[in-house]
């Protein structure tokens, strides 16, 4: 059965933005045609539903395509990233997950159309404007990153210390606030090797957060870990989001932060996700709020939630 909505977290979502995008259910514009090279059948689930998330968006892909020689990846993709929420972005391996993020921070460009970051086109920056744009950004790895030579402190200030000209003092003040949300307070003098897997992974969070970024991006942060590891590391995003809501909220801020992970494991998404965008074959086959997607009748999106065994989606 579908998860039951998580209520206890409305209180902390902002109310809609008349900025937010108008696509509705029953008001979808025609369907696109399948991407050069594909026929209707390969692309018959997806729907291209987007359900109404009543927010700005964050970042948004534009019709986008990407190819790495034969292999086409992004074939037309047009998701986003609502501003304000924790998104997932799920779907099989190999489907051009990872390659989104790379785009987002300008680290790849769209062959065809376009990628925007509150408006602006990633593509189209200049070097300076790029560089000043990917400091709206925080990245969780997979495995945390962390630099083997630093130990635990120094792997978290790095990006203070190189980025910002803030004086040693406050860097030691904003290392170990971190450092204490993440629960490794104890642990600043450790070196990576001496770290757990699931405390590297809560290190490269502290590290991802120091620069106070508008977006926080999470590259699977559950792979490698048990399930309930996993789990408590799904409570501390929603934990580091509610309380960076609450901050952005009490100053004012233009923007308010928005997270968005990938991963693989459903019960994450069920517990985390305040929006899931569903990415098969290059493109999105619905997207929505965590509630409307768990509801779905797409017979894709349907097994894929599950982790049914029967159903479209198979080996190939």
């Amino acid at each position: 059965m579908p998860a039951e909505p998580d209520n206890s977290r409305a209180e902390n979502q902002p109310a809609p933005d008349p900025r937010s995008r108008v696509s509705v259910v029953d008001e979808q514009p025609p369907r696109p045609a399948p991407p050069p090279g594909a026929d209707e059948g390969d692309y018959r689930y997806h729907t291209y539903k987007v359900y109404p998330s009543g927010r700005p968006d964050a970042v948004e892909f534009v019709d986008t395509y990407k190819s790495f020689g034969r292999a086409r990846v992004l074939r037309g993709l047009n998701m986003a990233l609502p501003e304000g929420m924790v998104s997932m972005i799920l779907g099989p391996s190999g489907t051009g997950k990872s390659v989104c993020i790379k785009h987002m921070v300008g680290l790849l460009y769209p062959d065809r159309g376009d990628v925007l970051v509150h408006g602006e086109s990633v593509p189209n920056m200049s070097d300076d404007d790029l560089f000043e744009m990917r400091k709206k950004f925080g990245l969780l790895f997979q495995d945390g990153a962390l630099f083997g030579s630093m130990n635990l402190f120094d792997n978290v200030a790095f990006p203070l210390r190189q980025h910002t000209e803030k004086g040693e003092d406050e860097i030691v003040e904003i290392v170990e606030r971190r450092l204490t949300e993440v629960g490794l307070a104890e642990a600043r003098e450790k070196m990576p090797n001496e770290l757990s897997g699931g405390m590297r992974k809560r290190a490269g969070f502290a590290r991802a957060l120091v620069l106070e970024p508008d977006i926080v991006l999470f590259d699977e942060p559950d792979s490698g870990l048990d399930p309930v590891r996993t789990a408590l590391l799904g409570e501390l995003i929603l934990e580091i989001h509610r309380d960076m809501m609450d901050d952005a909220k009490a100053k004012g801020k233009v923007h308010l932060p928005t997270f968005a992970v990938i991963t693989h494991d459903i019960m994450s998404a069920r517990r985390v996700a305040d929006y899931i965008n569903v990415l098969w074959k290059g493109r999105i086959v619905e997207a929505g709020p965590a509630e409307d997607m768990l509801n779905s009748e797409n017979p894709f999106i349907r097994q894929f939630l599950a982790g049914e065994s029967q159903g479209p989606l198979n080996m190939d």
